[in-house]
């Protein structure tokens, strides 16, 4: 009977858009965690698994990134396929080549297409034009590879994700959007604790709050640290200023003085707390050294799943 259910999630999901979690039932996501530890056995047991043989992923680069790009060209060749890296100056898009056109010419050369970018709009015009698969590697408004590898890494680490609580101390930007969303398809309760003015997006908040509704999740929303980190079982944080607002670096670094995960704030967590940070991070800014390098931290397991939860994504998609 499992295997019927898997082969129907399995038939669900081939040919879709991965943009963000919103889309995705709760069961597709777990279906999706379980396949990338899946993936990540037959990896570390020297499996060859190629189902994508012979097929072509179009990475488009708007937003630079270390992990991103390795982890989706090496993941692409784990499954046998090819990747193709696409900087803003290697396309006419950036010469004022409407979206539409581009997702059409590139449907016909590729299997699917990887996109790092600035606006949201963007990812959601080029999966409507297109008529392969589109995945979202990163957004102004939401990071779903990267919170799709977070949850995988906690269920490695916890052995489970439903009634877990996560906590996340910070800029209220793309990445808590995703883990909120993840969250509360998950059944995940979720606290954030942001400075007054940057919370999260609204529209986001209500849409996790419905999800959560009906998975046993819950969301708490504020500006007190302690009190969003008590019990937790995850403490995340992100940097301050992420790409595009750099310019605010010396505002924001006063706004957020009193948000640093540092020991004392951790405190309020459960001892076995798992720290994390999707990186780059600023040590000494939105964390201390002695957390995000102490015995809690999971920061670069969380690195290395974006490699087999990616892998999941195309295999599954495409």
């Amino acid at each position: 009977m499992a295997g019927t259910v898997e082969q129907d999630l399995a038939m669900q999901l081939r040919g879709r858009d991965f943009i963000g979690l919103v889309d995705y039932a709760p069961e597709e996501i777990q279906y999706l965690i379980d396949l990338a530890i899946e993936l990540k056995q037959k990896q570390k047991a020297g499996e060859l698994y190629q189902p994508l043989k012979g097929k072509t992923l179009g990475m488009i680069f708007e937003k630079s990134s270390t992990r991103t790009r390795v982890s989706f060209e090496v993941g692409m060749y784990q499954l046998g396929g090819h990747a193709l890296f696409l900087s803003k100056n290697d396309l006419q898009l950036g010469r004022g080549e409407t979206i539409y056109d581009t997702a059409q010419t590139m449907s016909r050369y590729l299997d699917g297409i990887m996109i790092r970018t600035y606006a949201h709009r963007t990812v959601i015009d080029l999966a409507r034009a297109a008529t392969i698969p589109v995945i979202n590697g990163l957004t102004d408004l939401s990071h779903p590879c990267q919170a799709l590898a977070d949850y995988q890494t906690v269920q490695e680490k916890k052995g489970r994700l439903q009634g877990l609580k996560v906590a996340y101390i910070g800029d209220g930007n793309n990445m808590v959007h995703s883990l909120m969303m993840g969250a509360a398809k998950l059944g995940i309760h979720f606290a954030v604790a942001t400075p007054e003015g940057y919370e999260p997006d609204s529209e986001v908040l209500q849409l996790s709050k419905e999800s959560a509704a009906q998975t046993g999740g819950s969301l708490y929303v504020g500006t007190d640290a302690k009190e969003a980190i008590a019990d937790a079982d995850v403490v995340y944080t992100d940097v301050w200023a992420s790409m595009g607002f750099e310019a605010e670096q010396k505002e924001r670094e006063i706004a957020f003085k009193n948000y640093q995960v540092n020991d004392e704030l951790v405190k309020y967590a459960k001892k076995d707390y798992l720290f994390m940070h999707c990186l780059p991070a600023h040590r000494g800014e939105e964390v201390s050294e002695s957390v995000i390098d102490g015995r809690n931290s999971v920061i670069f397991d969380q690195a290395e799943n974006r490699l087999h939860a990616q892998k999941a994504v195309m295999a599954a998609i495409m």
